[in-house]
């Protein structure tokens, strides 16, 4: 465990690693914080929790659209650019909000359109620092993310929540928004570590492979993820309720939330060696095995140490998805790609929540958790049919990659046979 510690401490002291990591992080903990701010403002000034959702479904639907639009602007422009024009419009659309000048719907319209993704900046700045020789780095750095972004939904939530309850919503809104945009300002201002921007040309012909079979595994499996959690969420508090003990439902939640932190922590401290498609199918396979019993065992032990057996297994499936859509699409589509991922998860939470919610009011929190182990077998075959599927754009991704950052450099030499990321391997 102490080694895993130094990993991470060696990563973070890659040169200009820290300086967009930490601002990032920052920014992320606005993020976790703004939908339920949303929730708890809307529902002070209503008294209606049906408002209040409505508001935040409208943020959350806005979100995942204009999300992968950001993502195709920083591409073409750069990140210092789009960076401080979408953050300069978040805070225009939290202060409308605020300020209760406009309809409460078209304010979290607004909010949700222009907030940034920033865990996708990182991710391409990860990618862009760590080539070449340093690739094999990748998978660790991607769990630090993962870290960092379940960090912010531990945190984020809980701080709203008190603010909500001591009765000060709007702080607790200005708050995220502040957090948002003064780390989205710190990061935007690390231009040592920008992605290399490239040629109209090769954009072009690096968005085809947005639609290619390698990234559109990753990002239905992205899809299946979000409907595996939106089931899950819905299933615990129903579960809870059911047995007379809502209060039961924080500790269900902590207790696989905390199982999440220490799977993703360990994971990016492993030595990773072989496939990580591989890796990946017995993931899903283990999340499917784990979330099999929750549609029938009914004792409070049994059923919290089976949700923290299926939070060791999601930091993987996250880490993992994120290094076959590096390696799946050109630099050139890089932070689109990223951004198409996040919103395929979050279109799956907000549609799972709705169809778990009518599956529960029939069958029971187990058939709400049936919902989530039917996604969990859905991603599963996913892997699998990644397994026998040829991969011929992997290799490719190295060239196209490596092509912005050195233009005059001589070619690369042959693909290295580590098998410690994918690049280059089938």
């Amino acid at each position: 465990m102490p080694s895993a510690s130094a990993n991470y401490r060696t990563l973070l002291r890659t040169s200009g690693a820290a300086a967009f990591f930490l601002p990032a992080a920052v920014g992320r903990l606005g993020i976790a914080m703004t939908g339920i701010g949303i929730v708890w403002l809307v529902h002070a000034r209503t008294g209606s929790y049906g408002a209040a959702g409505l508001v935040t479904g409208g943020f959350a639907v806005a979100d995942a659209v204009a999300g992968p639009q950001i993502g195709r602007l920083v591409d073409r422009f750069g990140q210092t650019r789009v960076l401080p024009c979408a953050l300069g419009a978040h805070a225009g659309a939290v202060a409308l909000l605020l300020a209760d000048a406009v309809p409460d719907l078209v304010a979290g319209v607004l909010v949700g359109a222009t907030l940034p993704q920033l865990s996708a900046l990182s991710a391409a700045r990860w990618s862009a620092l760590l080539s070449g020789e340093r690739a094999a780095a990748l998978p660790t750095a991607f769990a630090l993310e993962a870290l960092a972004n379940g960090m912010s939904y531990l945190a984020g939530p809980a701080l709203m929540s008190a603010l909500g309850a001591a009765g000060h919503p709007g702080a607790g809104v200005l708050l995220a928004a502040a957090l948002v945009v003064g780390g989205g300002l710190a990061l935007a201002i690390q231009r040592r570590t920008v992605p290399p921007l490239t040629g109209h040309a090769e954009r072009l012909h690096a968005g085809r492979a947005l639609l290619r079979s390698a990234f559109l595994r990753q990002a239905a499996l992205g899809l299946a993820l979000g409907v595996f959690f939106g089931a899950t969420q819905v299933s615990v508090a129903a579960y809870a309720v059911g047995r007379g003990t809502p209060d039961m439902a924080a500790l269900l939640y902590i207790a696989s939330n905390c199982t999440n932190l220490v799977g993703g922590w360990a994971y990016g401290a492993w030595r990773h060696g072989g496939s990580p498609r591989r890796r990946q199918a017995a993931a899903t396979a283990c999340l499917m095995l784990a979330s099999l019993p929750l549609t029938f065992i009914d004792a409070p032990l049994a059923v919290g140490a089976t949700l923290a057996s299926t939070g060791l297994a999601v930091p993987v499936l996250l880490i993992l998805s994120s290094v076959l859509t590096e390696s799946s699409v050109p630099r050139a589509v890089l932070t689109q790609a990223f951004t198409w991922g996040n919103s395929a998860s979050a279109a799956g939470t907000a549609g799972a929540a709705a169809i778990a919610g009518r599956v529960v009011d029939t069958g029971g929190a187990h058939g709400g958790f049936g919902v989530a182990a039917g996604a969990a077998v859905v991603m599963t075959l996913l892997t699998l049919g990644g397994l026998r599927a040829s991969t011929p754009d992997e290799p490719k991704r190295t060239a196209t990659a490596a092509a912005p950052v050195e233009r005059t450099a001589p070619p690369p030499p042959p693909a290295r046979r580590d098998s410690s990321t994918n690049r280059g391997s089938p």
